[in-house]
């Protein structure tokens, strides 16, 4: 099983509404982990006022591939905020990514040791005071004959890192968000800023970056400043671990899809969802899909909130049905262009193919999202006794 997303989402969701509700939900879902994080030196810091944002391994669905966005320096949005770094996480029967953040506090971000004073839980890179940002030259590159606002201060952590890149599934960090990461989540929040969307824009268009071309070790693995893949950027020293992602292959006639034989790495041994029987076996097409169903309205006993989750609901309906429509299209697409070309009958095939992956791996993520969303919208349970 691959990504389960369509064309565009990889990009057209990367920039979130700047809400506190926004962030912290997932954007895009796959069944099996990215690779370890690889081993690479943080380059030296450009100048005062910029902050660290480590690398991750992100998803292109055109390639159907991880690929690693490398980490790199951003200024600010504004004075005090800090970044909390995006994650992926095991659920609802798939991985999904979390957004990461700007904030006054950092976050939870899955409990994942990016380092550089992000070791799973906090930021230890520096701080702010006084409108400026002072660095702890202990994790951060920093040259002091630029840069004066530093500060030294040993940072105590796990001398051996672990190097999974998510959290929860088979195999992934255990860590789950404390009370005032919760409330960090709450907070007011700014989106990764354009320079940071196009920087990942970047990381996705070069073939050097995706998972399966350089195992788990990028060539460019840190840059100095967002985009600028080629002065200041440096190398992984090596792989985080042996990256063996699963065989993709298409679940054939009525078979339902069966986890991959692939424990030499336990972040790629997730099981894979099994086959929902509400769904019809197999839809090669969107246009196999049946309508989808209609929530249940929702009924809290609170007017008020009852049409806030409403208009959740029809906001998440609104989305998917604007997918279904955007894949479709693309699909039929795909078939004129086929009939046009040489061998067509033996490209109609492998068409056939890749659009029962998509159209399988689009029905799960929409019911991941409304999986989700119904558990967000479930009522707080009452103590007992009252």
């Amino acid at each position: 099983m691959r990504m389960i997303s369509i064309r565009s989402l990889a990009v057209t969701l990367v920039v979130l509404a700047a809400s506190a509700a926004s962030f912290g939900q997932f954007r895009v879902a796959i069944t099996f982990g990215p690779p370890a994080l690889p081993v690479y030196e943080q380059p030296l810091c450009p100048g005062d006022g910029y902050m660290w944002t480590p690398g991750y391994w992100y998803w292109d669905d055109d390639a159907e591939d991880y690929y690693w966005v490398p980490g790199t320096w951003v200024l600010a949005p504004e004075p005090g905020f800090l970044w909390t770094p995006g994650y992926w996480g095991w659920g609802g029967g798939a991985f999904l990514f979390h957004e990461g953040y700007w904030g006054p506090h950092v976050g939870f971000y899955g409990g994942i040791s990016y380092g550089f004073g992000y070791w799973g839980g906090g930021y230890d890179g520096g701080r702010w005071d006084g409108g400026h940002f002072f660095y702890n030259r202990t994790v951060n590159n920093v040259n002091i004959t630029n840069i004066h606002n530093v500060y030294n201060t040993t940072v105590v952590h796990e001398t051996v890192v672990n190097r999974v890149s998510y959290n929860g599934g088979n195999g992934g960090i255990e860590a789950r968000a404390t009370a005032e990461q919760e409330t960090a989540a709450r907070e007011r929040h700014i989106a990764p800023v354009s320079t940071q969307t196009q920087h990942m824009q970047t990381a996705r268009s070069n073939p050097e970056l995706r998972a399966s071309v350089n195992k788990g070790r990028p060539p460019i693995a840190a840059t100095a400043r967002p985009g600028e893949f080629k002065s200041g950027a440096t190398p992984a020293r090596e792989a985080g671990a042996p990256y063996h992602p699963p065989a993709n292959r298409p679940a054939r006639g009525n078979e339902a899809p069966r986890p991959e034989n692939n424990a030499s790495r336990p972040e790629n041994n997730a099981s894979r969802p099994e086959g929902n029987p509400s769904r019809p076996n197999n839809p090669v097409h969107v246009k196999d899909l049946p309508a989808r169903e209609k929530p249940t309205a929702p009924n809290t006993g609170n007017a008020r909130l009852d049409q806030k989750y409403q208009q959740q609901q029809e906001k998440l309906a609104a989305r998917q049905d604007q997918e279904r429509q955007k894949l479709q299209q693309k699909q039929e697409q795909d078939h004129q262009r086929a009939t046009q070309q040489k061998n067509a009958e033996a490209r109609t095939q492998q068409l056939e193919q890749k659009h029962q992956q998509q159209t399988q791996q689009l029905q799960q993520r929409h019911e991941a999202q409304q999986q989700h969303l119904q558990q967000r919208q479930q009522p707080p349970a009452r103590p007992k006794g009252k």
